[in-house]
């Protein structure tokens, strides 16, 4: 039977798979042995590949609201409908009026990472949404500061480290999150086989916590105080040492007097974490030849999720571990352009514009989603009054979806979605553009080879041709694109040669770009590719630091490995100063407001969420083989809680916190601390209008309708999804 390489699309780990294909149907998924970078691991999600593939609940056609009904029409008729609803829009309320969410799968596609920034010039809206102020906002803005660019994030140099000390993570079930490693398991055992030493710190007894040599069930959302603590401990023990980076940090100093409040004395009642155990942590860390410290979303969507992703990077600075090998290091992706010499930057800036109604402040471009529902919904000049929404579920990835809802159903005068499903979000669009399946796309890796636990860089076409009737995603996201610029009906290439134009339009005038010096138009006609969008990658990769091109990729059809993660300050680096700005201002100002923590009651009941290894938030619980098992939305509550509360397993229960209340089933377990009960995210597939067969069979509850959306951390505008409190009894 003939087969096809493809890399999967599911998570971050981006595995290579081979696909066994008949006619234009995958009828089976492996993993390819071959893949320089995943060597044959697979997942339940991977190995589902054909079945989400084949799902017949995913839409073939494009659907146009008639009166008041979606309908199934043509590619042309809802281009022609789009180009008819929102330019006048536009044109009578300024280009603010509307606004635009992106969802989680934008990462995981070519079209999400080609074509959204090329929309929003386009628009030229002040109104971006997307799922980072729900997940890793705040590791882009501690980025930000201390390096000043918020896409240089270090990673743990897996197979090398000594010592890994993990705070809010679960790659075990995640696979791993802004840390790209297929077979994450596999590499932490091989971590302990080779005498190395692994520390987990959640408030779940997590499958990842089982594998730990030391395993602290912190209280949620003290992650930063514990951190600070160990931060206070290397200073007051002599043992911070930034070793080969001392030349190129500043603040140390003021870290030193910024922490020393925070005491393993003064920390461990807030924490639940004893001050012996917080001593020792820090001992451990500074005593290991080579160690890194990794936090990830259980960190981040908390109230203090700057500052403990900023102390991350600390404890890696103040222990040497920034930037050497084993420790944590910045990936150097082949899509990314050529480095620049070292010297001062543009730094990074935090509240550029602020959110029409609550005044929140910009992150990263971005408002937080949170914000959405009150933009459409309160009146006033500036209300949004048109949405394009690409690959996203925010009616249940976002807090309080119930009043979303509303705004999306009566608050809006035109919607697009672009998405395969008819879901919670996109039954109230205007128009709704379905992406083919995923075996119908090419795929490339732009996001995630940035976060890759090695330099390697991979490109696979389309496993199987495109269907009649279907439209290519890549093109889908062009036309859309000209659809809302007033060049409807233009050739979809004229977006592609736009950008190739404007990238060597700068690179020519770089003295350290590749293309310095030389004509655009004599390069651009030296691009190779079928498409625009491969023209575009060949681009890119020729632009980059190793000098590929799409043609030498293309005879690499298993990938090209580009070698171990290397030292790569100062050259990254794009502060003002040119150095590592240890205590930027943002940081100083909102640490009293982590210290007015330790004086603070902890309540008695809090909620965290969890994931699921056949899971990836809202949009693989349609697929019956990832729907199933130990994936289940339960109230998960420790025995003792249980008993004092009087829950019984498996009977229903009520939860109730700051947005709503929920009624579910108990799942009664030691796998959580006292005074923690979890609930799983993306559930909640009972609203009607959808096209979901198997989820809405199983629709478990949304956890984010506990949530008003109140609750967000400062500097990044991320919702506090974890570490909330809850009040849970019987259900009567």
């Amino acid at each position: 039977m003939p087969t096809a390489l493809r890399i999967c699309p599911l998570c971050e780990a981006t595995c290579g798979l081979t696909l066994t294909v008949e006619g234009t149907r995958v009828t089976g998924a492996r993993g390819d042995r071959d893949d320089v970078f995943s060597q044959g691991f697979i997942c339940p999600k991977g190995a589902s590949f054909g079945e989400l593939d084949a799902d017949p609940d995913r839409l073939r056609n494009p659907l146009i609201r008639k009166n008041g009904v979606l309908q199934e029409a043509g590619w042309d008729e809802a281009f022609d409908t789009i180009a008819r609803g929102l330019p006048p829009l536009l044109a009578e309320h300024g280009p603010n009026a509307v606004g635009v969410i992106l969802g989680n799968p934008n990462v995981h596609t070519m079209a999400g990472a080609l074509y959204p920034p090329l929309l929003l010039g386009a628009l030229r809206t002040r109104n971006l949404f997307t799922a980072s102020t729900l997940d890793q906002m705040p590791k882009h803005v501690s980025s930000g500061l201390l390096f000043g660019d918020p896409f240089a994030i270090p990673v743990p140099d897996l197979d090398h480290t000594g010592h890994l000390l993990m705070i809010g993570a679960n790659p075990l079930e995640s696979n791993g999150s802004l840390c790209t490693a297929p077979d994450f398991p596999g590499k932490l055992k091989a971590l302990r086989k080779r005498g190395g030493t692994l520390t987990v710190i959640d408030p779940r007894r997590t499958r990842t916590a089982r594998l730990a040599d030391r395993y602290v069930a912190i209280r949620p959302g003290a992650d930063a105080l514990l951190l600070a603590a160990l931060a206070q401990v290397l200073f007051a023990e002599g043992l911070a040492d930034p070793g080969a980076l001392a030349d190129h940090v500043e603040g140390l100093a003021e870290v030193e007097a910024a922490v020393a409040r925070f005491t393993p004395e003064a920390v461990a009642g807030a924490c639940d974490v004893d001050a012996a155990t917080i001593r020792a942590i820090a001992r451990e860390l500074a005593a290991a030849p080579a160690a890194a410290v990794y936090g990830r979303v259980g960190g981040s969507t908390v109230e203090y999720g700057t500052l403990t992703n900023w102390l991350v990077d600390v404890l890696n600075i103040l222990t040497g571990n920034l930037d050497r090998p084993g420790g944590a290091l910045f990936p150097l992706a082949a899509t990314l352009p050529a480095p620049r010499p070292a010297g001062p930057g543009k730094g990074f800036a935090l509240g550029r514009w602020t959110s029409r109604v609550s005044g929140h402040p910009e992150a990263k471009g971005e408002l937080p989603i949170a914000a959405l529902a009150e933009e459409i919904a309160v009146p006033g000049e500036g209300r949004i009054r048109a949405l394009i929404s690409i690959a996203a579920n925010p009616v249940l990835s976002a807090p309080d979806g119930d009043r979303l809802d509303r705004a999306l159903a009566d608050g809006l005068d035109f919607m697009v979605s672009v998405d395969p499903y008819l879901n919670e979000t996109s039954r109230h669009a205007d128009v709704v553009l379905p992406p083919p399946p995923p075996a119908q796309s090419a795929h490339f890796d732009f996001a995630f080879n940035g976060f890759a636990v090695r330099n390697q860089v991979r490109y696979t076409r389309a496993a199987v041709p495109l269907e009649e009737g279907r439209m290519d995603e890549c093109e889908i996201h062009a036309r859309l694109i000209l659809a809302v610029s007033g060049m409807h009906g233009a050739d979809p290439e004229a977006v592609d040669a736009l950008a190739v134009g404007r990238t060597l339009a700068k690179a020519v005038t770089e003295p350290h770009s590749p293309a310095h010096g030389q004509d655009p138009e004599e390069y651009a006609a030296r691009l190779t590719g079928r498409s625009g969008p491969e023209r575009r990658l060949d681009l890119m990769l020729r632009l980059g630091p190793y000098g590929l091109t799409l043609d030498r990729l293309l005879e690499q059809p298993h990938g090209i490995d580009l070698g171990p993660l290397r030292p790569r300050i100062p050259q990254l680096l794009k502060t003002r100063s040119g150095r590592v700005e240890l205590m930027p201002g943002p940081i100083a100002d909102d640490l009293p407001r982590l210290a007015r923590a330790l004086q603070e009651p902890a309540p008695s009941l809090v909620l965290v969420g969890r994931r699921h290894l056949r899971s990836n938030n809202s949009w693989l619980h349609n697929i019956p083989a990832l729907n199933g098992g130990t994936n289940t939305c339960t109230l998960q509550v420790h025995p003792d809680d249980a008993a004092r509360l009087g829950l019984d397993d498996g009977a229903p229960a009520r939860i109730k916190a700051d947005g709503g209340e929920l009624e579910v089933a108990v799942e009664i377990t030691d796998a959580v601390r006292r005074g923690v009960v979890s609930l799983p995210h993306g559930w909640g597939h009972d609203r009607p209008g959808t096209r979901l067969t198997v989820a809405a069979a199983r629709p478990g509850v949304n956890v984010n309708q506990l949530l008003d959306g109140s609750r967000l951390d400062p500097l990044s505008g991320t919702a506090v999804l974890n570490g909330f409190p809850v009040e849970v009894a019987p259900a009567r």
